[in-house]
């Protein structure tokens, strides 16, 4: 039976970070997607004295945990290898010693049990999951918002990506990760701020929207961090620390500049969207930021006032996970496309390469 048209049961592995991932996915042309299993090992702990992910102890953690992650999954989707037709891996981007850690795992996987092998791009995963949950028709528009990626790609096809624009430095996951940081709150940093932010006052402190007084879809997330350091440098030294409503009000503005930042170049990025007339106009937004409900309550809002229908995943799949890396080894086997044993690990790996990398590029290649 064509490889199109034929029900596929595909074993996905993620370690890009901090999360080693394992999942079972399904799929009958004919019918919605099955998610089998998603098996998810997260690390926050091994983490939590450094304030941020020490991608060695990440590396090791993956090492430790891929074989029992597959086990679990296997066990939970109530299948063998036997029963699997691809197995699909994270290839890159993200941190080397994870993403090596899974092509390793999935290479000695597909090579034992003698496996098609598929090397996925993480941040395809995420720009693909709307077609996991939703069943999207291409071309739709992504947010991919995360803590290492932000950029605004229209999704014309499993691997045609069109680039709109996306931070030219931090991404807003990271922002957030070091606001948290700043102000002493727990790793990671998103849900942390999100939880103090609710309680805080988001007109108290003006913080800077940048590059929203220049034309396009480029967003600036560093000079926000700068600005909420100087914000509780000057509170610290007028009360000689931070009181509890000092740190919700802090949380609160940045959330709110964050949240002002995105829902206009959204807007800005719907507008070229929609002048193409899609058929059917999707506004989509994927990462661990997506998950945040102040930031997604806007994008919806913009969304609406554009004429577009607004998706956001179920909040597991938000963050990074293998039940996308799943479906988007699926859609590649589907296409055709296949890797061997000399598929590599990537660090750097943008998906619209017919545009100049938005953060420069080295000996690795460009970086988003």
């Amino acid at each position: 039976m064509d490889r199109a048209t034929r029900t596929l049961t595909v074993l996905g592995l993620e370690s890009s970070c901090d999360d080693t991932a394992v999942a079972v996915v399904r799929h009958d042309p004919g019918a919605a997607p099955e998610i089998l299993s998603s098996v998810v090992a997260g690390q926050t702990q091994l983490h939590a004295a450094f304030g941020g992910v020490v991608p060695e102890i990440a590396a090791r953690a993956h090492v430790e945990k891929l074989d029992h992650c597959v086990e679990a999954a296997l066990s939970e989707a109530k299948l063998t290898l036997a029963g699997i037709d691809v197995i699909a891996v994270t290839a890159g981007p993200g941190l080397i010693g994870g993403v090596l850690s899974g092509v390793m795992c999935a290479k000695g996987l597909a090579a034992g049990a003698g496996l098609p092998l598929i090397g996925v791009n993480h941040l395809a995963g995420h720009a693909l999951t709307p077609r996991l949950t939703d069943g999207v028709k291409f071309p739709y528009l992504m947010l991919l918002v995360s803590g290492g990626h932000c950029q605004f790609l229209i999704v014309e096809g499993s691997d045609r990506f069109r680039r709109l624009g996306g931070t030219i430095d931090d991404a807003p996951g990271e922002a957030f990760d070091k606001t948290a940081k700043l102000l002493g709150l727990d790793q990671p940093g998103g849900p942390a701020v999100e939880a103090e932010a609710r309680g805080g006052d988001e007109a108290r402190f003006a913080f800077p929207r940048p590059l929203l007084d220049r034309p396009g879809c480029d967003m600036s997330f560093s000079g926000l961090k700068t600005a909420l350091l100087r914000a509780r440098d000057q509170v610290v030294s007028e009360k000689g620390g931070l009181t509890q409503v000092d740190r919700a009000d802090l949380c609160a503005s940045f959330q709110a500049a964050v949240r002002d930042l995105l829902a206009e170049k959204s807007r800005r990025a719907l507008a070229e969207y929609m002048d193409a007339n899609p058929a059917n106009p999707v506004f989509a937004v994927a990462g661990g930021v997506a998950a945040n409900g102040a930031i997604r309550a806007a994008l919806q809002d913009t969304a609406r006032g554009a004429g577009a229908r607004f998706l956001a995943p179920p909040l597991a799949l938000c963050t990074d996970n293998a039940a996308m890396i799943a479906w988007a080894g699926m859609e590649e086997f589907r296409r055709g496309q296949l890797s061997d044993m000399t598929l590599g690990a990537r660090p750097r790996w943008p998906l619209d390469t017919t545009q100049p990398a938005l953060l420069g590029s080295g000996k690795k290649g460009a970086k988003a």
